[in-house]
């Protein structure tokens, strides 16, 4: 049974840092007078073991803006519960200060305003400062990368991952799992794995389709300070579903909790002193899993990009969530004792750019790694006026300037644009760069295609996604938010069973209610369809963006959600 925890240093700055009443007036210079790197940093070492976790990077090499989100709704068990609670109800639950640095780190509240005081977070050369300081502090300490690290940006896409595998070779990375890294491909997976990574890749939960089999090292032993310490990878379970299986037909994934309950036993029987699951399975199916699966004593979860300052303990298991595109650092350092864990500390590390100084080397490797593309990452297409963020369950203003995009460069009556939860932020005033763009697009099935669908096949579309998401079993949440439409107004009930929580379809330009037997044209784009036609998506947008040169986004009313 774990002790009651002696210590959580919740979240961010020292308490000493109280929230203000005039955001909008606090320049980086006062952030930077208010939080210092040694505030951030500090720790009470504890125990015998120290964790660091990171995870969701999504190829953000460079310091960025990322709003958390508005809606994030829970349904059954996980309602009004962690991490199912978002801006005000966030700050009460945790006792945070409305304007503090926390409040701007974790929460939409105010978001324009402190990110104009607070500035950029994240950035690879800030975290290897953070890994650095920790590991002075802590030599045994191990550093474990939670996956969707080599996707997400431009320079990701143009290197096929190049990148973002020298620079976590660099971090000195112990072990990693995956999701979007598949999205590749299979043999530039094994390419990377079998030839360049410098540590494991392990996924207890990828098999060899052909003979039914494990096909990836399910665990890694780590001998630290005279412990055994494993570490368990459990890949992203739904890859075929939420990603083109046709990309690697040889795997297949699931969250097999029979098999992780074999693993833990194995090294349990080899005479471990700790386990520790290194998860994409995302908060709630976790959640779930280490209700089942016994003999888990730590549990760093991803996917989901949950922002959690506190850690949620399911009967002797701590469940960590550390976030995402690099804005924090998760350092945990347990006690244990005769095979045991006695008891732990914990901190989610913001990375506040402006405050933690550049580690020098990671900074010159990643501007070596981003030279060749500097011109074009940097040219600039526009100009928003808009807050452009895309986090949320139903909809966010990236994607409305997606939809309107995709519509008017492919003439499309309703456009759809999938619910994936990386995108970096822009807020009002900033330059639109091609960087930008690839930020909220880049992957490797970017068309966008035209097709006709039939009001019938729309709404079988939206029931499904919509299930993916409101299905109260955490075990049928296949990943991603709620498709995003353009052109297209609904009402969703969340409370409601798969087949009837979409109603009142309609188009947006006349009011005209969607007729399920009537065709119309739909352009999308991220098809998982194999051979699937039509321009880049960010060439789409780029070309949007330079006819209006301006963006102007009136708020998004065509959803509305009942049933919460």
């Amino acid at each position: 049974m774990i002790t009651r925890r002696e210590f959580l240093q919740a979240s961010v700055a020292a308490s000493a840092i109280y929230g203000l009443s005039g955001f909008g007036n606090w320049s980086k210079l006062a952030a930077q007078q208010a939080l210092t790197q040694d505030q951030l940093l500090q720790f009470d070492d504890f125990g015998n073991v120290t964790l660091i976790h990171v995870t969701d990077i999504h190829a953000q090499l460079k310091p960025i803006f990322f709003r958390e989100p508005e809606i994030n709704l829970g349904v059954g068990d996980a309602r009004g519960q962690v991490p199912h609670v978002t801006g005000t109800d966030f700050l009460k639950m945790f006792n945070i200060q409305p304007g503090a640095p926390e409040a701007y780190a974790l929460t939409y509240e105010d978001f324009t305003a402190l990110a104009k005081g607070y500035g950029r977070m994240g950035g690879m050369d800030r975290v290897a400062t953070v890994v650095k300081a920790i590991r002075a502090a802590r030599p045994d300490s191990i550093l474990l990368d939670g996956g969707d690290t080599w996707h997400g940006s431009m320079t990701s896409f143009m290197t096929k991952g190049q990148d973002m595998v020298n620079v976590m070779n660099a971090l000195g990375v112990d072990a990693m799992t995956s999701h979007w890294e598949w999205t590749y491909g299979t043999d530039r997976v094994k390419e990377i794995v079998e030839s360049q990574l410098k540590f494991p890749f392990l996924g207890a939960n990828i098999f060899d389709q052909e003979w039914d089999e494990p096909a990836f090292e399910p665990y890694k032993i780590f001998e630290k300070g005279g412990l055994r310490i494993a570490v368990i990878g459990q890949a992203f379970p739904y890859m075929p579903i939420a990603n083109p299986g046709w990309m690697f037909p040889e795997y297949s994934f699931g969250i097999r909790e029979e098999r992780m309950q074999e693993v833990v036993d194995e090294v349990r029987a080899e005479g471990v002193d700790l386990v520790v699951c290194l998860s994409h399975n995302g908060f709630d199916v976790d959640r779930k899993m280490i209700s089942r699966v016994k003999g888990i004593d730590v549990i760093l979860t991803g996917h989901t990009h949950d922002a959690v300052p506190e850690p949620v303990i399911v009967g002797d298991t701590i469940l960590i969530a550390s976030g995402s595109n690099g804005k924090f650092v998760s350092r945990i350092d347990l006690d244990v004792r005769d095979g045991r864990m006695m008891g732990f500390r914990h901190k989610l590390i913001p990375i506040f750019s402006d405050v933690i100084t550049p580690d020098a080397d990671m900074a010159a490797l990643i501007d070596a790694e981003r030279a060749p593309f500097k011109a074009q990452l940097e040219e600039k297409i526009g100009t928003t006026e808009s807050l452009l963020y895309r986090r949320g369950n139903f909809n966010g203003s990236w994607d409305d300037l997606i939809c309107d995009a995709v519509r008017s460069e492919r003439d499309a009556q309703i456009a759809l644009s999938p619910g994936v939860r990386w995108g970096t932020t822009l807020l009002p005033g900033d330059a639109i760069t091609r960087e930008d763009i690839h930020n909220v697009t880049s992957m490797t099935y970017g068309q966008c295609y035209r097709t006709e669908m039939t009001g019938e096949t729309l709404k079988t579309v939206m029931e499904d996604v919509a299930d993916n998401l409101f299905n109260t079993d955490p075990y049928y949440q296949q990943g991603g938010d709620m498709v995003r439409v353009g052109g297209l107004a609904y009402t969703i009930d969340v409370s409601k069973p798969i087949g009837s929580r979409i109603s009142n379809l309609a188009l947006t330009d006349t009011g005209e209610a969607i007729d399920a037997a009537k065709s119309y044209t739909v352009a999308g784009w991220a098809s998982v369809n194999q051979d699937t036609e039509g321009p880049q998506i960010w060439d789409v947008i780029e070309s949007h963006i330079r006819k209006i040169g301006t963006v102007r986004l009136e708020p998004n009313t065509s959803v509305t959600v009942t049933g919460i």
